[in-house]
């Protein structure tokens, strides 16, 4: 059994290292975008909210002052604040301003539902002539802040100006990431760490995210995500007819729309040359919250293998990557464990018999190298990456520092895989929302999310 178990945990080794460098050479690789004309197009941006005062004003201005031919259709999970009467006003002044009111029972049931209340009310509201397939919907959340050439370079012709492309996703940045002090009132140590976080949600999402999604584009598997998703109505429409509705109950719900889109015969852009700024949070509760969510909804996913696997629109190179994506969790779950018995039966046999031990610290230059080169270096190469791409002005001894960030870091998607495993067994399957940077308190039940 244990020679089972080191031979799985090399080649889970292995296959990582592998992986890692087929993500960075596309990602460093990646053409510029030549934008287009967004007047081509109609746009229609779907901002879901639930308890969202605190923010959703200065959204709604920022997309009106920036994208003013787009219309804002702003969905009210029935929220206990604010947030309905703010857009009603917006509303009451500005055609281009929508409020999709919703309300409980039907309410609070998931993002993906209220997403297909937005759908079907823009459908009643367009005219019955309206070219769906010039109709582009762009979802971004409540506190998202998309840069003003976002529809010039997604009008791109290699991008929605192509009839075959039916989505798109744009980068990813965390508009906070430079802040000195996340919390105003906390002490050194807690401004110390959430700095940290914030830096590395910003890391993860300019880099290590952003390569995924190129390799992807390769394999043509690109994934959309909850923020800067785009997509043709005609395509909504079509997988609508297909599956009953656009958006699907998973807590992955647009990732799980990137596979409709797939199988339903289009392809799916990642648009780096762009992106939507979002908050990082600085909590680590809280991240791990969103994370679980995000681990659980990857696991929900996997029902989808089979048709990926008979879809005549994936190839062999898009089957492997969307297979191997959605069995991470499990491989993970299983190396983890892995080297936990490993590790357990070692030291069990350091204690029996110690002049083990002895030899074991005589072969530590090597197995310090293989820690190196299968542990820390495929993550610690992140930190350069992200000073080259992203913050040139940072010194080398500051992306050095980075790179080690990263690999502590990632080990908080243990944590989050195991709770979701946790959640799956207990049939734990509601939708929590992330509380917002400028929120001061949760309600449990109330105003503010629950956190989990």
């Amino acid at each position: 059994m244990l020679p089972v178990l080191n031979a799985f945990t090399v080649l889970l080794g292995v296959a990582f290292v592998t992986y890692v460098l087929f993500i960075l050479i596309p990602y460093l690789r990646y053409p510029k975008t030549v934008p287009g004309d967004p007047a081509h197009f109609e746009w229609h941006f779907f901002i879901p909210c639930r308890d969202e005062e605190a923010v959703i004003d200065t959204t709604v201005s920022r997309a009106r002052r920036d994208f003013p031919g787009a219309h804002v259709w702003v969905i009210d999970d029935d929220s206990e604040d604010a947030t309905a009467a703010i857009v009603s006003r917006w509303a009451e002044d500005d055609e281009h301003v929508h409020l999709v009111q919703r309300r409980r029972p039907q309410a609070r049931t998931g993002k993906g539902d209220a997403l297909n209340a937005a759908y079907h009310q823009l459908l009643d509201w367009l005219p019955a002539d309206a070219d769906h397939d010039g109709i582009v919907i762009v979802v971004i959340d409540a506190d998202g802040e998309m840069e003003p050439n976002a529809l010039e370079i997604c009008a791109a012709d290699d991008i929605f100006g192509d009839e075959s492309v039916g989505a798109a996703q744009i980068a990813v940045w965390m508009k906070n990431r430079d802040d000195p002090k996340p919390y105003p009132h906390g002490g050194r140590f807690a401004n110390g760490f959430a700095r940290f976080l914030l830096r590395m949600q910003d890391l993860e999402f300019r880099t290590t995210i952003a390569a995924m999604q190129s390799l992807r584009a390769k394999t043509g598997t690109v994934g959309l995500g909850g923020n800067g998703q785009f997509t043709r109505l005609s395509v909504l429409d079509a997988i609508g007819d297909t599956f009953g509705e656009p958006w699907h109950g998973a807590l992955l719900e647009d990732y799980e729309l990137g596979v409709h889109v797939v199988l339903a015969g289009y392809q799916v852009r990642h648009v780096y040359d762009t992106h939507v700024n979002q908050e990082a949070l600085p909590s680590i509760r809280r991240l791990l919250t969103q994370r679980t969510r995000w681990a659980q909804g990857n696991i929900q996913c996997v029902k989808y293998i089979r048709e990926v696997v008979k879809s005549p629109f994936v190839d062999n190179a898009g089957v492997i990557e969307t297979v191997y994506y959605l069995v991470l969790p499990f491989l993970q779950m299983l190396g983890g464990l892995s080297f936990l018995i490993l590790f357990s039966v070692q030291v069990g046999w350091w204690v029996r018999e110690p002049e083990l031990f002895q030899v074991a610290l005589g072969d530590i230059v090597g197995v310090l190298g293989l820690l190196f080169a299968f542990s820390v270096a495929p993550f610690a190469v992140w930190g350069f990456v992200y000073k080259i791409r992203c913050e040139p002005q940072a010194s080398w001894l500051t992306a050095l520092g980075w790179g080690l960030g990263v690999w502590l870091y990632v080990y908080y998607m243990y944590i989050c895989i195991a709770r979701a495993f946790l959640r799956i067994a207990r049939r734990k399957n509601g939708w929590a929302k992330t509380r917002r940077n400028a929120e001061a308190h949760v309600v449990v039940n109330g105003s503010v999310a629950v956190e989990v």
